[in-house]
């Protein structure tokens, strides 16, 4: 079993080494990925957004956040992902997107918040967004007020869960990117289907804590 740290120092030392990516996970999901090259040459370029994976101890143990969207007319509509969303000119960089969209959708306050790292880029065909996850550790989550409007509900969830082997699971469903139904692999996370980029960003977090 994984033993997972707790302390912002131990933490910030396990996880500073080089991104191992999504290769594994990719060659279960029946179909590849743009590569970031073409992606970023593309005429206009992919629009830049960002997501923080938040790691934050509750009760001595390591926790993150991930929320459920809403039923929407759009291509993320229902779907599981870590709070984040597009960047704006006054955004300094990805992390500060992912802090001030977290801060939007979830109503926490991110001041005290420490930014780790930033994980591997995803590109998302349907909505032509170049998505990067960023790493942040809290101290303490502190009281949200989710945005009904973007935010259907919001899933505590230890890290522990997400580095067990029989989350991971298939299902038929029909992929946009690829044009087809495919039989695709998802993380079960407290009874949710998370799948598409934000399984990818789980898989790498996963190899980073050595799963």
């Amino acid at each position: 079993m994984v033993t997972l740290p707790t302390d912002l120092a131990t933490l910030r030392e396990r996880l500073s080494g080089p991104l191992p990516g999504h290769d594994a996970i990719m060659v279960m999901s029946g179909y590849q990925r743009p590569d970031l090259a073409r992606v970023m040459a593309q005429e206009p370029p992919p629009r830049r957004s960002a997501v923080l994976v938040l790691l934050h101890p509750v009760e001595k143990a390591l926790h993150t956040l991930l929320m459920l969207r809403p039923a929407y007319d759009g291509v993320h509509s229902g779907q599981v992902g870590f709070p984040g969303g597009h960047h704006e000119p006054d955004d300094a960089d990805d992390a500060a997107t992912a802090l001030r969209e977290f801060g939007e959708e979830t109503g926490a306050d991110v001041e005290g918040f420490t930014i780790l790292r930033t994980m591997t880029p995803v590109y998302i065909p349907p909505s032509r967004a170049l998505v990067t996850p960023v790493l942040a550790y809290a101290t303490a989550l502190g009281p949200l007020r989710p945005d009904p409007r973007e935010v259907a509900s919001l899933i505590h969830t230890p890290v522990a869960h997400l580095l067990r082997d029989d989350i991971l699971k298939r299902t038929r469903m029909h992929v946009r990117a690829a044009g087809r139904e495919l039989d695709v692999p998802y993380w079960d996370v407290q009874g949710h289907v998370v799948w598409g980029a934000t399984a990818l960003m789980i898989a790498e977090l996963r190899s980073m804590f050595g799963a």
